[in-house]
């Protein structure tokens, strides 16, 4: 059984909005640094010390592809990693790397956002052990704030109902399948149209069982500038502790 790591990278990241310590305004998110290295690479760089991990496919826009190859040369990651071009939309682009796949049916792969680079060992050893199990598992966290139903109106949103907290995980990456569950019902999502908010709803809609296994808090996908400012703090506190472990 091998382990497969696909990551979506080919998004624009429009919610950073405005430039960030003196970086372009409209720079992917994934290609933003931190301590003068691309979010990216410090996604990659978790997967690579994974040991049950056997290799990483990263999709990018095709005009991104010849420049990100140096940068990728330069970090010195310790699997293979393939680029395959990727889609306008998550899901278009994760069915690129599906169709690029070398994987057998009781393989497993994991997905994970490009822009999740705190992600732990645990968390990425956890997933893997919950989807050789039971086919489906993803990370996520329990609802710590109060979680509103609401209608949509003009002139605004109104509360419904509270839905007991008991009931909500908010979902992170990676989430993992056994690629002969995830392949065909990834293909009938796509001849049926069907886009999914992540790759578990789309087994949700197929009746499929997808299980749970307890994230981080630190896991957090940096989307807006204040993710950002948070990831520099967490990334200072990983390198004290490794400055720590090494001594």
């Amino acid at each position: 059984m091998k382990v497969f790591v696909i990551i979506p990278a080919a998004g624009l990241g429009t919610r950073m909005g405005a430039a960030h310590a003196g970086q372009a305004p409209l720079r992917s998110k994934q290609f933003l640094e931190l301590d003068g290295v691309p979010i990216l690479i410090h996604t990659l760089r978790k997967f690579a010390a994974a040991p049950q991990v056997d290799s990483i496919w990263i999709a990018l826009r095709k005009s991104e592809i010849e420049a990100f190859s140096p940068t990728l040369e330069r970090a010195g990651v310790n699997k293979p990693v393939h680029l395959v071009e990727g889609g306008e939309h998550r899901q278009e682009s994760v069915g690129n790397v599906m169709d690029a796949l070398p994987a057998h049916p009781d393989d497993l792969v994991l997905i994970h956002d490009a822009v999740r680079p705190f992600v732990s060992q645990e968390t990425i050893a956890g997933v893997i052990e919950q989807t050789t199990r039971y086919g489906a598992a993803i990370a996520g966290v329990p609802a710590i704030d109060t979680i509103k139903r609401v209608e949509r109106r003009p002139e605004g949103a109104v509360v419904e109902a509270t839905i007991p907290r008991e009931y909500i995980v908010q979902a992170q990456t990676p989430q993992g399948f056994r690629y002969g569950l995830l392949s065909p019902i990834f293909n009938e999502a796509r001849i049926e149209g069907f886009q999914g908010t992540d790759e578990a709803s789309l087994l949700e809609r197929a009746g499929q069982q997808v299980h749970v296994v307890m994230g981080s808090a630190r896991n957090i996908k940096i989307t807006t500038p204040a993710d950002l400012e948070l990831a520099e703090f967490f990334l200072a506190q990983e390198l004290r502790l490794g400055q720590g472990a090494a001594k």
